[in-house]
């Protein structure tokens, strides 16, 4: 079998990790090479995470710290919320994955090792070979031109009815359906999500979609976040910098508090607020990404509330799936959620723009990278 391609340069634009605070362009990185099963894809956008954020800055999740093995193996091009078009690929893979030749594609952001417990188990996003687009060496980012999804990789056509900067989106939304979906929300639920951020409003959007929660509630520091939440579905906007969202959560569910409360925004105080507005007997699912650690008050949690814990982590077995048929079937309203597309030399403005809408500083939240 022969290999399809388009003219691959030998040379791209990319941006590289080398240690906290030193990620750097350059326009003379050699082009991956497809290796004997797998793809070239032409990055057309990539997103840039809360993740890439804190990686930048240094977060002891990603570099080590006196709990954590250092994780990210620098140097390595960062990128794990990407979309491109197929630029290589050969007559066999083209047959048994379904793609072409400008085929607009996804691929999940972790490539499973399929060899492993979890794995084994059917739950590839846990593999413990954890091989995470943009942070591990055997599969460079999408802070590029070109990128490689390999053999193991689970890669997705999309339409191209979905412009670049929005299908982009396909894995925070991913991520959040899964979130969701740890939840277990059962009908006629109080659900918080807490963080109108870009999984936040994924969150909402898939809340809505079920049709299981009778109430859905957004907590964001930011009015304008929040009005996006309510494009998103929710159907009560709290502001925790104008009132206390503790009493007024439980106020609005009879004094109990919520059902189900997403952790969406990666903040210590949301995370102690969440607790404590959770009702007895309720669950509390955990999604972001943080650069310190949290202390928490496990007597409310074991012995006063029995509250389940639960963690959210990738885009489950299904989520892209669903996130990319919401995305085609415009679903979402996603140019509400894509607020900025910056050039990839200019990724630090990029990084900065995504930090201050985290923080409130910017009316920004998901911001996508373009080559």
């Amino acid at each position: 079998m022969g290999t399809i391609d388009r003219d691959v340069p030998d040379f791209m634009d990319a941006v590289v990790n080398f240690a906290p605070k030193d990620f750097r362009f350059s326009r003379e990185m050699e082009t991956p090479k497809k290796p004997e099963h797998g793809i070239v894809v032409k990055v057309t956008g990539c997103g840039i995470c809360a993740s890439d954020v804190k990686c930048y800055e240094g977060a002891g999740r990603y570099w080590g710290d006196s709990v954590n093995e250092k994780w990210v193996q620098a140097p390595i091009i960062p990128g794990h919320e990407f979309v491109g078009e197929v630029a290589e690929i050969s007559e066999k893979d083209s047959d048994r994955l379904g793609l072409c030749i400008g085929d607009q594609v996804t691929s999940e952001q972790i490539v499973a090792c399929y060899k492993c417990l979890y794995c084994k188990k059917g739950k590839r996003w846990l593999c413990q070979e954890h091989d995470i687009y943009g942070f591990r060496k055997a599969v460079p980012g999408a802070f590029a031109q070109y990128m490689v999804f390999p053999e193991n990789s689970r890669s997705y056509k999309i339409k191209k009815s979905v412009e670049p900067k929005h299908a982009a989106y396909t894995e925070p939304l991913a991520c959040a359906i899964h979130g969701v979906s740890r939840g277990r929300v059962e009908m006629g639920d109080t659900v918080v999500v807490s963080g109108s951020g870009a999984i936040g409003l994924g969150m909402i959007t898939a809340l809505k979609a079920e049709k299981r929660a009778s109430r859905i509630i957004a907590l964001d520091c930011s009015d304008e976040r929040l009005e996006i939440a309510r494009k998103c579905g929710a159907d009560i906007l709290l502001n925790p910098l104008k009132e206390n969202v503790v009493d007024s959560v439980k106020n609005i569910c009879g004094g109990y508090g919520c059902d189900v409360y997403l952790e969406a925004a990666g903040n210590p105080a949301s995370v102690i607020q969440g607790i404590q507005m959770t009702m007895k007997g309720g669950r509390f699912v955990e999604f972001g990404v943080f650069k310190d650690k949290t202390e928490l008050d496990w007597s409310l949690i074991g012995d006063t509330k029995e509250l389940e814990i639960l963690g959210g982590h990738l885009g489950g077995d299904d989520g892209y799936q669903k996130a990319i048929s919401w995305l085609e079937s415009g679903l979402i309203p996603v140019e509400q959620i894509v607020t900025d597309e910056i050039s990839l030399r200019d990724f630090r403005q990029g990084v900065d723009v995504a930090d201050k809408g985290s923080h409130g500083e910017a009316n920004s939240i998901k911001v996508v990278l373009t080559p």
